[in-house]
């Protein structure tokens, strides 16, 4: 290993083997932290090549359980986000591509930070179990086209221990380094082919497109040499998705956009990211055709069929689809009225996630309690004009001093302008190559 370190250290290229046998070494205990600490220093510094950063990246994908999904008959699609604020992409996309015939076999996370992740959010219906065993996660794909099932712990855990050890040492913002960490979980989750709707703006990890672009032209390589069919989305994150910020505020607003009549600019990602999980899926040949079956699945109501199905099959209770009273509502809803008068010009995103998290929609640790039922839903974004004593937004909380906390937070992410706004493009850039 201290070979190795002095090699990278002085900007060599670490072979295959190289890789693969520090990766095995660290993943079983026999390399030391602090050794794997100058290691990521050294690529800080350094860089990877090419063939460095997907041999990384297969190695931490071979470092533990790697799903087979030969059982499943069509060519598995997932799809990947790089996170944001109201981001409830997957709640809506799934659905819509499953009823189009492409399988979605896809394992999601648990929240942490601002608000759940997509398994906390698919809780809210009573009932609802994520903890499938292999073989009906794999029954339920190939008879209603999608499951959702919990992240295992023996997925890439050597991306796991490494991303502990880069969190501690100032190297995690390393391009190879978060994309490797990424891809390594998807690879291992057994996907033929993989969306990744990567974010730019206030809100977004990346919060420069340019780094945004670079993030996702590494994640499309690494996906392509390893033999995946792969492309990503540059989206914006400069403002929440939709209108909800919260777990089953945003629930409610994936159900209302299943219907058709929830967020337009939830609905173009969806149709956007889904269009490319159909052509890859090779149930389309173009975005038009592709596009004209997603629609079709909204019209018809397929789509919010399937998820009903699904949720019924994991267990949970999928009445309240059909009737949004029946979810868990807080017991608090206040306005939070504007104090000034003009344009919305900005909405900083990360300080509304910050909001959500007060009220006790997200996790500060591992261990948190998440309350389902708080959250925010914005009335007012960039570009709107809102005179004083209009409301921004409201809040649904269970407790009047964090709902205060909250509130000052909420006004302080607001900025205004005199003049007319324009709305950033929801899409930036879309990148195969």
């Amino acid at each position: 290993m201290y070979d190795l370190i002095k090699k990278k250290r002085d900007g060599k290229e670490l072979t295959k083997e190289e890789i693969t046998c520090m990766i095995k070494e660290f993943t079983k205990g026999e390399i030391p932290d602090y050794q794997m600490s100058a290691m990521m220093m050294a690529i800080y510094f350094q860089g990877m090549e090419e063939k460095e950063t997907l041999a990384l990246t297969m190695a931490m994908a071979e470092s533990g359980d790697v799903l087979d999904l030969s059982e499943i008959s069509g060519i598995k699609v997932d799809k990947h986000s790089t996170g944001g604020v109201g981001d409830k992409t997957s709640l809506v996309l799934a659905p819509m591509v499953a009823a189009a015939g492409v399988p979605v076999a896809k394992m999601s996370g648990r929240g942490l930070g601002h608000t759940g992740g997509t398994i906390d959010k698919l809780e809210s219906f009573q009932g609802f179990n994520t903890d499938l065993s292999k073989e009906t996660f794999i029954k339920n794909v190939n008879e209603m086209k999608m499951a959702i099932m919990g992240q295992t712990k023996d997925l890439a855990p050597a991306d796991k221990k490494l991303y502990a050890l880069r969190d501690v040492t100032a190297t995690v913002d390393q391009m190879s380094l978060i994309a490797s960490s990424i891809m390594s979980k998807k690879l291992a989750a057994g996907a033929d082919a993989i969306v990744l709707d990567v974010k730019t703006g206030s809100g977004a990890f990346m919060k420069e497109e340019a780094d945004a672009e670079a993030l996702a032209r590494e994640m499309v390589r690494i996906g392509n040499n390893a033999g995946r069919k792969t492309v990503a989305l540059i989206s914006d994150m400069d403002q929440p998705l939709g209108f909800a910020v919260g777990n089953i505020l945003e629930v409610k607003e994936a159900i209302d956009t299943l219907q058709g009549k929830g967020s337009k600019e939830l609905l173009e990602l969806c149709y956007m990211l889904g269009s490319h999980m159909l052509i890859l899926g090779e149930k389309a040949s173009n975005l038009k055709e592709a596009r004209e079956q997603l629609v079709h699945t909204i019209k018809e109501g397929l789509a919010l069929k399937k998820f009903a199905q699904f949720v019924e099959a994991q267990g949970g209770n999928p009445e309240p689809i059909f009737h949004q009273e029946l979810f868990l509502e807080a017991s608090i809803v206040e306005e939070v009225q504007s104090i000034e008068e003009g344009y919305v010009e900005k909405i900083h995103c990360q300080e509304v996630g910050n909001c959500s998290l007060i009220l006790g929609g997200g996790r500060e640790t591992k261990d948190s309690e998440i309350d389902l039922s708080v959250g925010i839903l914005m009335k007012k974004k960039v570009g709107d004009y809102a005179k004083k004593g209009d409301v921004l937004a409201l809040l649904h909380g269970n407790s009047m001093e964090k709902m205060k906390a909250a509130k000052e937070k909420l006004l302080g992410a607001y900025t205004f302008s005199q003049s007319k706004v324009e709305r950033r493009p929801l899409f930036h850039k879309v990148i195969t190559e």
